[in-house]
């Protein structure tokens, strides 16, 4: 059945809402004030498909990739740049009202830089036996062929080409590999997930595509198949050399800014405790100038980190392997530090929060890539006596849903 809507906002998913007789309708890839022809999308009673846009907005423009309206990995490239700034940091306005939080939000921060500096490909044997590499399609299990993505940056030019060599070499069955391709200083490091098991001639298959396509390192679930050179970042005046598959901001300028406004808020500290530590993007740049101490769960980030805070010129940094979530720091704890400062993974950080907002530290950072759970997590602090006095937020992935937050908390 198709039907005649007319798209009255933007959905925080980036998708367009038209207001149905029994709630809200998504359509992605319409804009506000268009009326577009939509069919209903089976299994899914909120959410259409776009067919055609009958009266296109104003704002409409043409997006920059040709995959885009079938790839799932942009939700606005056809909106005008002011329109998807402002709608942006209204997601981070949207998600402190409710929960009744007023604070001063600055302008959206771009951090787009070069581009994205990490992706993860996905490669499977689709109809007629044909291998299949790109990114999944919108909110479904079909991948969509790709030969470019103008969003990743210089340094992931022949990801594609590698993600496909693995792919091929690999002689996919039916299940899917995901091919997480990370650019560093000493070229693409590569981890392959999913292919369970591999007998010795694939193990020597794959070591000859990392020879072959000059990769720094080729991983298969973490586990060394080859490497050429120190798969490194630099993090201020250390380099880090990342764990396999290891979480990394997704751009270079976006942990710049975010580590370039933790340092801002910092002020005068002589001593930190970054919690949701990772790699030390925070961590390190921090023990230029005071002693930090820094935890997380994952141990092989934390002895990446460890590792690097051994460069000549940082000051000490103490490091733990910590669950956060089962084990937060508690105030009694958190008085030997003058801040603390959390980066959690999307669900936030509750039980951290929680006992920050007990604690009687003078500052308290916030970072996070979900802004509902950061404005969650800051009702805790509020509650506890904290004022949050500056809310960031920071655009490292153009085009997405996807806004990181640095807000800044004080007694």
């Amino acid at each position: 059945m198709i039907e005649r809507l007319r798209i009255a906002r933007m959905g925080h998913r980036g998708d367009g809402v038209a207001d149905g007789a029994e709630g809200p309708l998504y359509v992605p890839y319409a804009l506000p004030g268009e009326l577009v022809e939509a069919e209903p999308v089976q299994g899914h009673p909120d959410r259409r498909h776009l067919l055609r846009v009958e009266e296109p907005s104003a704002e409409r423009v043409a997006p920059i990739c040709p995959h885009f309206g079938v790839c799932g990995g942009c939700a606005v490239q056809h909106w005008i740049e002011p329109r998807y700034r402002e709608w942006k940091r209204g997601l981070v306005i949207r998600a402190l009202a409710s929960e009744r939080i007023e604070a001063p939000v600055d302008g959206l921060v771009d951090a787009h830089g070069e581009g994205r500096r990490r992706a993860v490909f996905h490669a499977r044997r689709g109809a007629h036996d044909v291998i299949e590499v790109g990114f999944a399609a919108l909110r479904a299990h079909r991948i969509v062929d790709i030969d470019r993505c103008p969003v990743l940056a210089p340094s992931l030019r022949d990801a594609i080409r590698v993600a496909w060599a693995v792919a091929e070499t690999l002689k996919l069955e039916q299940k899917p590999l995901d091919i997480q391709v990370t650019a560093t200083e000493g070229g693409l490091d590569v981890d392959v997930r999913g292919s369970g098991p591999l007998s010795p001639e694939r193990m020597r298959a794959l070591a000859q595509v990392a020879e072959r396509g000059g990769l720094a390192r080729l991983t298969r679930h973490g586990e060394l198949v080859a490497q050429h050179a120190s798969p490194s970042l630099r993090m201020g005046s250390a380099a880090v050399v990342l764990p396999p598959a290891g979480f990394l901001q997704a751009t270079a300028l976006g942990e710049e800014t975010l580590a370039r406004l933790v340092i801002e808020h910092a002020g005068q500290a002589k001593r930190a405790a970054d919690l949701f530590a990772g790699v030390g993007p925070f961590a390190l740049r921090l023990a230029e100038r005071m002693r930090v101490m820094a935890a997380d769960s994952d141990a092989k980030a934390v002895a990446a980190l460890n590792a690097a805070a051994k460069t000549p010129g940082l000051k000490p940094v103490e490091t733990q392997v910590r669950d956060l979530f089962r084990r937060p720091f508690v105030p009694a704890e958190l008085k030997a530090f003058d801040l603390a400062l959390f980066d959690p993974p999307r669900q936030g950080a509750q039980a951290q929060a929680r006992e920050l907002a007990g604690s009687s530290l003078p500052l308290v950072m916030a970072v996070s890539c979900n802004p509902a759970t950061f404005a969650r997590d800051a009702r805790l602090l509020i509650d506890g006596g904290y004022r949050l006095e500056r809310v960031t937020p920071v655009d490292q992935f153009r085009y997405s849903a996807h806004v990181e937050v640095v807000g800044k908390f004080v007694r």
